[in-house]
């Protein structure tokens, strides 16, 4: 197995992955506006060796999944499809909790249906929190609902997104978990002990919003870093979360095929350790 695989779940994957949220119209809600693009950016992903897509059915809602069927069903036996659930939109493409076990069983027949499928290889439990940031409280009931619909044979693997550190090892001693799935990159950093305490467990972790949260100070010396690379801000922000540990494994993603290719480009990206260092400088206060 190479530094750019990692066994998830039971399969070995490659660590650069991909995020389909963006297939979905503005604010993930709604249609997109070139339905053919989202198929073709999917296949091109396949194609191109990514096989773990990060998906939820309260994308669109219910639209990112059917494109997502509609592009790659029959699956290749080596995709990995993990869902989330946890959540619905409101008319107003808000995003509201739905964590009850009558809705959690609701949604993972959601996602069967349009990605169409007997059985869900992984499904995060979205733990609402502060919607988009964790807060503290017992996960409990939602975990213990889902873990429910794994033995009912719905689900095949558990992981979380949005969570704490208490709340992983709650869930943990409900049900094997596979992944957890925060915010975290190079500067929103709150969760390094949990990626090196998972990283010891052979657990996975997943980082959304590579670039979000940079200051415009911290944007610009990114961008003067990767320029002395011959790289894009992304692709270095990408790489160094491939160098920070090896249970990371990264889904950008993006609605055109030249972003993808660009993106996919970030793992074959060395970084000395000088540029580690300077990376690593910018979360530094001042």
């Amino acid at each position: 197995m190479s530094q750019l695989d990692y066994s998830f779940a039971g399969r070995t994957v490659n660590r650069m992955g991909y995020g389909a949220m963006q297939l979905a119209g503005p604010g993930v809600y709604g249609p997109p506006k070139d339905r053919a693009a989202a198929v073709a950016v999917l296949r091109a992903a396949v194609a191109a060796g990514v096989d773990h897509i990060d998906t939820s059915d309260f994308y669109g809602p219910h639209i990112t999944n059917q494109i997502i069927r509609e592009a790659l069903h029959p699956y290749p036996d080596d995709l990995r499809l993990v869902t989330k659930i946890g959540a619905v939109r409101g008319a107003d493409a808000s995003w509201l909790p739905a964590q009850e076990p009558q809705d959690l069983e609701r949604a993972v027949h959601d996602n069967l249906r349009n990605l169409g499928l007997d059985v869900l290889d992984v499904v995060n439990m979205r733990i609402m929190g502060a919607i988009h940031m964790p807060s503290e409280g017992s996960i409990a009931r939602p975990v213990a609902a889902l873990a429910e619909l794994q033995r009912q044979g719905l689900v095949r693997h558990i992981g979380l997104s949005n969570v704490t550190a208490t709340q992983v090892a709650e869930a943990r001693g409900i049900a094997p978990i596979v992944c957890v799935q925060n915010h975290y990159n190079l500067v929103h950093r709150q969760d390094d002990g949990l990626v090196d305490a998972l990283a010891r467990d052979g657990i996975a972790y997943v980082p959304f919003f590579p670039l979000g949260g940079f200051s415009p100070i911290q944007s610009g010396e990114l961008s003067r870093i990767a320029a002395s690379l011959e790289a894009t801000p992304m692709q270095v922000a990408l790489a160094w979360l491939l160098h920070r540990s090896p249970n990371i494994l990264l889904i950008p993603g993006t609605s055109s095929v030249a972003h993808l290719h660009e993106n996919l480009q970030a793992a074959k990206l060395s970084l000395s350790e000088p540029v580690m260092a300077a990376l690593d400088a910018l979360n530094q206060p001042g």
